[in-house]
């Protein structure tokens, strides 16, 4: 734990008592703070309670005596409108901030020259977090990871200057953190998302910009037009900025040429890593979330060999274009997050030959976005609630059967898929659709397709048990 000495005899106020608000409570407790905590959920409550945290409705509090008001990103802060626990504090004239807030405070009073590396995005944050950290912790350094990834911020190990931080950081967590000042901030790509909370595309992209702007080093991603104009601006205004591209090549800066990562400096190419075989990396967007790791930790001091053992190494995320097993020429891919149209298309975009069950709870749009990928897929095999509508989908463009269940369909797939002798052969979960007709989530789902991949005969698990 990191214990919040910054506001060591202040009164805080807090709301949101999930997991991340109680740990976020305890830390400031154990910083010597005096806190108030409340949340809209009585069960919620009553657990903070039993793990020692004053507790009250924070509308009967008297707001005056509060020095901040710390906040759960899940909460409101601006749209559709403010939670009326921040028009409260902001009526006192309280500061709203929230746990990635404290731990930039912390490390500042602490350690500031502990290295930093911020992660935000509309797509691949967790990835790339997953895999900076893997490169740093596979060259021996002191690696915490946390944030929006899963692991509280404040559950880390205090920060001290040999300490490396990797954090994800989700949007809601930047609009609290307003001091954000990463060694390294990472802003990777940015599409429409998240506009029920911030309003318009306008108001998204100028926090997610926040991450960067606040960096000693910001490394943006360009192949989108909004970071493309933020990576501008920050130039302009006189911040060290490194320009990567999954797709094109640039005169300064990193870009992916085939599986080859490349440096560019002043139009002269260097290599500097590449992904060639390794199969937890496939894909442009990969390429994107690599070279972005890549620039943050030649920043932090790591050797290009470091690195590139670190990119072999690297296992990927669970239920993420994981590769579950092998047999013979068939692989198995468990792709189990990707609840949508959007989700599903970097997998689909990865394999040539697929074999692709898909379906469950659809989504608006259903796969119709995903009609140019149609000639990798060699047969759909289609579950759950959405499987009348994809097959509407699909019509005459590719070979499909209704196969009802997941268990039925890795066994159909995987037959298929042995006799074909054009080459590698994927069977492929890569839904398009959220799991809950069949599945509790998508980790049940995912799970549920490695076992029964790797109960196939002859199929031998990779990456280990998980």
């Amino acid at each position: 734990m990191i214990p919040a000495a910054s506001f060591s005899g202040k009164r805080v106020s807090l709301f949101g008592l999930g997991g991340s608000g109680i740990a976020t409570a305890r830390a400031l407790i154990e910083g010597g703070a005096d806190v108030l905590a409340w949340d809209d959920n009585p069960d919620s409550v009553a657990k903070a309670a039993d793990q020692g945290i004053a507790t009250a409705d924070l509308r009967g509090a008297d707001w005056s005596k509060f020095s901040a008001f710390v906040l759960s990103p899940g909460v409101p802060l601006t749209h559709p409108k403010p939670h009326w626990t921040v028009e409260l504090a902001r009526g006192s004239g309280v500061e709203v901030i929230g746990d990635i807030e404290l731990f930039c405070r912390e490390r500042i009073a602490r350690a500031p020259d502990a290295p930093f590396i911020a992660i935000t995005g509309t797509n691949g944050k967790s990835t790339t977090t997953a895999l900076t950290a893997h490169i740093l912790k596979s060259a021996a350094r002191d690696t915490q990871m946390g944030g929006n990834i899963g692991r509280a911020i404040m559950t880390l190990d205090p920060p001290q200057a040999d300490r490396d931080y990797v954090v994800e950081c989700s949007s809601y967590q930047i609009d609290l953190a307003p001091s954000i000042n990463p060694t390294a901030g990472i802003l990777l790509n940015l599409t429409p998302d998240h506009l029920d909370r911030h309003g318009t595309m306008q108001h998204y992209a100028s926090i997610k910009e926040r991450l960067v702007a606040g960096s000693e080093t910001a490394i943006v991603g360009v192949d989108d037009s909004w970071c493309a104009q933020i990576a501008d601006r920050l130039e302009r205004a006189g911040r060290e900025v490194i320009r990567i591209s999954k797709r094109l090549p640039l005169t300064d800066g990193y870009f992916a040429d085939g599986t080859d990562l490349m440096e560019a400096v002043h139009g002269r190419y260097s290599r500097v890593a590449f992904l060639e075989g390794i199969g937890s990396l496939r894909g442009q967007h990969n390429a994107q979330n690599a070279l972005a790791a890549v620039a943050a930790c030649l920043k932090v001091g790591l050797s290009l060999g470091e690195i590139q053992a670190g990119l072999e190494s690297f296992p990927g995320l669970a239920h993420r274009m994981e590769q579950v097993g092998r047999k013979d020429h068939v692989l198995f891919v468990n792709d189990s997050k990707a609840t949508n149209a959007d989700a599903a298309a970097p997998a689909l975009s990865s394999f040539s030959r697929i074999y692709w069950i898909a379906g469950g709870l659809p989504k608006e749009g259903g796969i119709e976005p995903l009609r140019g990928f149609f000639p990798r897929i060699a047969k759909a095999y289609l579950i759950g609630e959405a499987a009348p509508a994809f097959s509407a989908t699909l019509g005459e463009a590719v070979p499909y059967e209704i196969s009802g269940t997941l268990a039925a369909a890795v066994d159909h797939a995987a037959k298929d898929a042995a006799k074909d002798d054009s080459g590698e052969a994927v069977v492929l979960l890569s839904p398009a659709c959220a799991s809950f007709d069949q599945f509790k989530n998508f980790e049940v789902r995912g799970e549920a397709f490695r076992q029964a991949a790797n109960a196939i005969e002859g199929v031998k698990p990779i990456g280990g048990a998980r």
